[in-house]
């Protein structure tokens, strides 16, 4: 086949071919991926390191509250400053409930076994937190949603399937780098948990995210204290980092992030 005659097979060939599998997910402004910078249960360290460190480098975060435990009851008015400063306060259910079976979940009170729980009962859960949510942050719209543990199975099985279309992104834990954004689930975000890892670690998987042109999702839970816990120093060497290349990686709020990922993925035909 001449040169010309190949020239013409590979241009027919790429029109052939659907529009997102000739473009690359788009993200604002040129970025390369998307970094998502979520803290769970809304303990004390979250708010004496990590939203002075956010401040301090200008970015957003979100925060997913529970809004029966006591560190919430006790400084709701520092949790109001907090989406005051332009981060997000998320749905984290009312008082966490995770299953209480398998190793290491001896922790979890009978009275909040999600294994027990109807898709009534979790309903309620979601919907008291939101409203909850509401007299703290005054936000009226559909927030984003982290399932307590990871965990989706009530007494009736999936509780996350009933729950989705009340959310505009969930996270689930497991995974790390999304590896596909038009493959991506908003009903099913993966959520790396870091737990005792440097800040150099950290900034690998955003790299990672960047090669890929996809996102990142962290979830932290402790920040230099209670559990599940990064360094003070850890948490703000990738904060530098994300500072310091805001032209490459896009750090906001889960909620902006997967109200961008929805349009896009409808734009380029994702049903």
């Amino acid at each position: 086949m001449g040169a010309g005659k190949v020239c013409l097979a590979l241009c027919l060939a790429a029109l052939a071919l659907p529009a997102a599998a000739r473009e690359k997910f788009a993200w604002p402004e040129g970025r390369k991926a998307a970094v998502s910078l979520a803290y769970d249960d809304a303990l004390d360290s979250q708010l004496d390191n990590a939203v002075p460190a956010l401040q301090k480098y200008g970015l957003k975060g979100t925060f997913y509250i529970v809004p029966a435990r006591e560190p919430v009851r006790a400084r709701m008015e520092e949790w109001r400053e907090v989406a005051r400063m332009g981060h997000e306060l998320g749905n984290h259910s009312l008082t966490h409930p995770c299953s209480a079976h398998g190793p290491g979940r001896e922790w979890v009170p009978a009275h909040q076994d999600l294994d027990r729980m109807s898709l009534a009962q979790i309903r309620e859960q979601v919907e008291v937190a939101d409203v909850f949510l509401q007299s703290l942050d005054g936000y009226t719209g559909p927030r984003t949603y982290t399932a307590p543990c990871g965990d989706r199975n009530v007494a009736e099985g999936n509780y996350i399937e009933a729950i989705a279309d009340r959310f505009v992104g969930i996270k689930l834990v497991g995974g790390d780098v999304v590896p596909d954004m038009d493959a991506l689930d908003p009903a099913a975000v993966p959520a790396a948990v870091p737990n005792g890892v440097t800040g150099r670690q950290l900034i690998a998987l955003v790299e990672e995210a960047g090669r890929k042109g996809t996102m990142i999702g962290f979830t932290f839970h402790g920040i230099g204290g209670d559990y599940l816990s990064v360094s003070k120093e850890a948490h703000e060497e990738l904060l530098a980092f994300l500072a310091a290349n805001r032209d490459r990686y896009w750090t906001t709020t889960f909620l902006e992030q997967m109200q961008w990922v929805r349009r896009q993925q409808e734009a380029r035909g994702k049903k």
